[in-house]
This record gives C-alpha cells, sequence and structure tokens, in this order.
C-alpha cells in the first residue's frame, strides 16, 4: 500500500562474552562506526549507540524489509570479527 507507514524502534544489548571488559576506550568509536556502518547497509537507522566495556546499547529505527533476527546476526556477525 502507497499510504502505509511503519515506524519501528528497537533498543538492543549487546554484551561481550563471559562479560569480560574487553572494549577498549582505544577502539570502541571505531566500532561504534563500524555497527553503524552496518545497520546503515541493512538500510535502518542509527539512532543511539553507547557503552561501557562489557557491554553497548544501541537503538534503532528500523524497517520492515528485514527481520529482527537477520539484522541481529549480521550486527553480532561482523562486529565480533
Amino acid at each position: 500500500m502507497a499510504d502505509t507507514f511503519t515506524q519501528v524502534y528497537i533498543h538492543s544489548v549487546f554484551i561481550v562474552q563471559d562479560r569480560q571488559c574487553l572494549i577498549s576506550d582505544s577502539w570502541k568509536v571505531d566500532l561504534y562506526k563500524y555497527i553503524a556502518g552496518i545497520i546503515k547497509n541493512n538500510r535502518h537507522k542509527l539512532l543511539a549507540i553507547n557503552g561501557v566495556r562489557d557491554h553497548l546499547h544501541v537503538l534503532i529505527g528500523m524497517k520492515p524489509s528485514q527481520s529482527l533476527s537477520a539484522l541481529m546476526q549480521d550486527i553480532k556477525a561482523y562486529s565480533s570479527r
């Protein structure tokens, strides 16, 4: 339908395995930019991203063109490499 409007906001928390403090201040900005690129490449909108050494929070404006599980899988798979 041409007049259909969808607005979905997702708040996700990504936790480092075993809650280890592995997210270093020296490269966390690069990690955030990388995750932002993954979200943008999947045609969604990053609204906010921040975190601490053992986890990060991501707020996404999500389009219905992709499932939530597929987006989370992409973010986790590509950002953990």
